[in-house]
């Protein structure tokens, strides 16, 4: 959840009525164009990719279809599964309808960590005056941030092009429908395939309320505009708050909304309640235990928020992220008898194989870990097992991964409320501290990491990190992690000094069992 949220293939109508269907067509028209324009010359890549297809294909041998495999979905894990499939031989197709990526390059972690990198600047200003340097922060033009992120984004679409392009793949502009287990319709055409794999992402979900027309998501963001003055931003995972991080960054008054006890549900709550401090002390204002009840439009634009609490907020826009669902409906699965979730998740086994023997899916769609790099490690493992003589799968134990908020969150493995439901006993290191840059600046921002000690086998089995560096030092948690690191080891490694990350080696006091924590603070 790099944090990311990765994507698929087609566009669904998400314009919600009449009132903003112009601005929110003009918004989503610039990430999703008419295939025909969708960015550069994409006759160009599939002339590279039939011209680089062997004649000894798979498909060629047995004769049987058209294509070894068919991939529905452009995006980070359809163009990796096409890519090592092709390179393994196998005669590959794709179809996307719009720009290659998907929700990853287009609208979700590339344009979101280049937001991110923008957002930090006042800030930076403001603490170099501790450090002896007087500057100033001049008129953001936003604009250009725009513009800028927008060529970074057309450059990467070009990439994604030429990669399947150089790998033989050939490419299918359109909305992709599967006719019958073994073909697929695009547009007047259908193209039959021995394999299927159904790699269409996520979109974000909307609840049903008295005027969710006026709201815009994570895919309309983006594009906006200006900086709203007033911005109001309803849920409580990762993305909602990262843009309440973002959007302050950048200026505006942000209020997060959510309707729960505490934001970040499933992460370590000490990492929670730290967050939550510090985005408060940066002036967010963070709103708990309520939710929207209505949105009213004023004369002058002004968005009117009634919230279930009675409370009444006036901001000029609202973004909810409030979550996302599998991309799986109105492509024919259901109607071929692939089975879905409650969710509208396509159920998958371990090797990503629906109840259809020759349908698979992997990323977003299959609604297990929604982040980029688990969507590129299924796509990978699918083409070495189907077409590389080399089966394997996914180990999803041991996942690091950062939300981007200030200061950054890295996690890998087990929350502290999840070890204790798993393990007898564990035992707890923390470290809380001001960062070395701040005993100059003055800025109230703390570090905080924690590891997680199964006691018996002396095994790390969680690690939290809030700290600007966290996504960093994470990764390589990840990899001692992985191979079973013990805090033993951890500990007889030498610290890199000064640095926060030395930290992660030199934890050595215990902290007390929860009930012998609980009666020291009454005894207090």
């Amino acid at each position: 959840m790099s944090s990311c949220f990765v994507g698929g293939c087609a566009l669904e109508s998400v314009v919600h009525s009449t009132a903003t269907r112009t601005c929110k067509a003009h918004m989503i028209s610039r990430f999703y164009p008419k295939s025909a324009r969708t960015f550069g010359d994409r006759a160009s890549y599939k002339q590279r990719s039939v011209s680089r297809r062997s004649a000894t294909t798979m498909s060629g041998q047995n004769g049987n279809y058209e294509y070894d495999l068919f991939v529905i979905g452009a995006g980070s894990g359809g163009v990796r599964a096409s890519r090592i499939a092709a390179t393994h031989g196998a005669k590959v197709a794709v179809a996307e309808e719009s720009k290659y990526g998907g929700t990853c390059v287009n609208v979700g972690c590339v344009p979101k960590k280049l937001f991110v990198y923008g957002s930090h600047y006042p800030e930076y200003l403001e603490e170099a005056k501790a450090f002896g340097w007087d500057m100033s922060v001049q008129n953001l033009d936003w604009p250009r941030l725009v513009e800028n992120k927008n060529k970074e984004i057309s450059r990467l679409n070009g990439i994604y092009g030429n990669i399947l392009g150089r790998a033989g793949v050939e490419i299918i502009d359109g909305t992709a429908t599967l006719k019958d287990e073994h073909t697929v319709a695009v547009g007047d055409k259908t193209y039959s395939a021995e394999t299927i794999l159904v790699a269409t992402g996520g979109w974000p979900k909307v609840p049903d309320f008295q005027g969710r027309e006026h709201v815009i998501t994570s895919n309309e963001v983006f594009f906006l505009p200006d900086v709203p003055k007033r911005f109001l931003i309803v849920g409580g995972g990762y993305i909602a708050v990262e843009f309440a991080n973002v959007f302050h960054g950048y200026g505006s008054k942000v209020t997060q909304l959510y309707r729960g006890d505490l934001f970040l549900r499933g992460f370590d709550g000490d990492v929670r309640m730290s967050l939550r401090d510090q985005m408060i002390g940066r002036g967010i204002d963070v709103k708990f235990n309520t939710d929207v009840e209505k949105i009213e439009k004023e004369d002058d634009g002004t968005l009117k928020v009634t919230l279930r609490d009675g409370g009444i907020l006036e901001v000029d826009q609202v973004m909810y992220a409030t979550g996302r669902a599998p991309k799986s409906r109105g492509i024919g699965l259901e109607e071929v008898g692939v089975e879905l979730g409650a969710n509208g998740q396509i159920k998958v086994d371990e090797w990503g194989k629906t109840n259809i023997p020759n349908i698979y899916a992997i990323g977003d769609v299959t609604d297990r870990i929604q982040l980029t790099p688990v969507a590129l490690a299924e796509g990978h493992c699918f083409a070495d097992t189907l077409y590389g003589n080399k089966p394997r799968n996914v180990n999803y134990e041991y996942i690091p991964t950062a939300v981007f908020s200030n200061p950054v969150i890295g996690t890998c493995g087990l929350t502290e409320e999840e070890a204790r439901e798993k393990y007898k006993e564990v035992d707890i290191y923390k470290a809380d501290f001001k960062p070395m840059k701040h005993t100059l600046t003055g800025m109230g921002e703390r570090t905080f990491m924690k590891l997680i000690v199964e006691r018996e086998t002396q095994k790390v089995v969680g690690c939290h990190i809030l700290e600007p560096a966290a996504g960093e030092i994470i990764q390589l948690v990840g990899v001692a992690m992985k191979a079973g690191a013990t805090k033993q080891n951890f500990d007889e490694t030498i610290g890199v000094h000064p640095t926060a990350a030395e930290e992660m080696v030199t934890m050595r006091t215990k902290e007390p069992e929860p009930a012998v924590a609980e009666a020291a603070a009454v005894s207090n």
